[in-house]
């Protein structure tokens, strides 16, 4: 059965129950010699997907300021130009950058930051108002992350921001900004196939939010187009792989990430789909507060993950076989040799 449309929390804004990530579509970037992008891109093709997208129905595109320290919101405006109305666009803040440089420069989780940062997001994104607006620091402290309630429902208010959310995998964070901020709608976390989520599925159902899945083929893991041999290039974030990214190692696909792709494949393509629109089939199947937010940069990536829309969840008895044969994998990781990559390492300074 298809899905087209889900409800972003408690705000009520309706979009597209598939987003597209616009993280790639950033370009490069760096935190010192460290790349944060995923390398070169061409604007003019990252332009024809946005708007792709939009003809085939998704509506809702997420990126944050940091991403190519700022150009992937320039270039996301530039395609939104004259269809701003179509789209739902999520942002972020919290990371600070330069823009010349294209380097991350630390964070900055200051109310009056805040507000700078938000005006620049205006200004980059070529709009009067941003839909959802995310704090990006996925750690910060609850005490903290309230004192910015405040500025978030003055923002609201003023019409610079429709509603707010935080992207955190903490669910204490996400429980504790649920409860407190009345604006708050949605909570962006990491979510696929291979790593489920209860806890932070059970705050989204408790405080009626939404729940906006980064990550949903495992940064391209879940598109079958990556084997063992694979290598990644060293401007690519996957490829000098940072601490926080748990599914490549060295540049090429962790095998026990491989293992679990190949244990589940044949269930997610059981009835024709490719194994990334099962993998999507299975997040709405999931929940049905789910959002998956695949990244794409080309044209081609978002007609797969869009005819997703048109099969909707997997059905019940393609879901349990999943399940069925996850539970045997995940099992299987906690041999020693998958230990020290489950669960997820811990974060460094910036991360998506």
């Amino acid at each position: 059965m298809a899905v087209t449309t889900r409800v972003l929390g408690r705000s009520g804004i309706e979009v597209s129950a598939l987003g597209m990530g616009c993280w790639a579509i950033g370009g490069p970037w760096a935190e010192g010699t460290q790349p944060l992008g995923w390398g070169a891109v061409d604007d003019d093709e990252s332009v024809r997907a946005v708007r792709r997208a939009l003809d085939l129905g998704i509506t809702l595109f997420d990126t944050a300021d940091t991403y190519g320290a700022g150009h992937g919101e320039r270039v996301l405006g530039r395609a939104l130009a004259g269809r701003r109305d179509d789209a739902v666009i999520a942002t972020k803040w919290g990371y600070t950058f330069d823009e010349a440089s294209r380097q991350a420069t630390g964070e900055d989780a200051s109310p009056g930051y805040l507000r700078t940062a938000v005006t620049a997001s205006l200004r980059r994104l070529d709009t009067d108002r941003i839909d959802l607006y995310q704090l990006h620091l996925a750690d910060l402290s609850v005490p903290r992350a309230q004192a910015l309630i405040g500025t978030c429902e003055d923002l609201v208010a003023e019409g610079l921001i429709r509603a707010y959310g935080w992207s955190t995998d903490r669910t204490d964070r996400a429980a504790a900004f649920g409860q407190a901020a009345a604006g708050a709608t949605a909570v962006q976390h990491a979510l696929s196939v291979l790593r489920d989520a209860p806890e932070l599925l059970a705050v989204c159902e408790k405080y009626d939010l939404a729940s906006v899945n980064r990550g949903p083929l495992g940064m391209g893991l879940l598109t079958g187009k990556y084997s063992a041999g694979s290598t990644l290039p060293r401007d690519d974030v996957r490829g000098l792989t940072p601490g926080w990214l748990e599914w490549f190692r060295g540049g090429r696909p962790a095998p026990e990430w491989l293992r679990r792709v190949g244990a589940v494949r044949a269930a997610l393509t059981a009835d024709g789909r490719t194994l990334a629109q099962g993998a999507l089939g299975w997040i709405w199947a999931r929940s049905g507060r789910t959002i998956p937010i695949p990244g794409c940069r080309t044209v081609a990536q978002v007609e797969e993950n869009a005819a997703a829309l048109h099969r909707g969840p997997l059905p019940a008895d393609q879901f349990v076989e999943v399940e069925r044969q996850l539970a045997a994998v995940r099992t299987a990781a906690l041999r020693d040799a998958d230990r020290p990559h489950w669960p997820r390492p811990t974060h460094p300074t910036v991360h998506p």
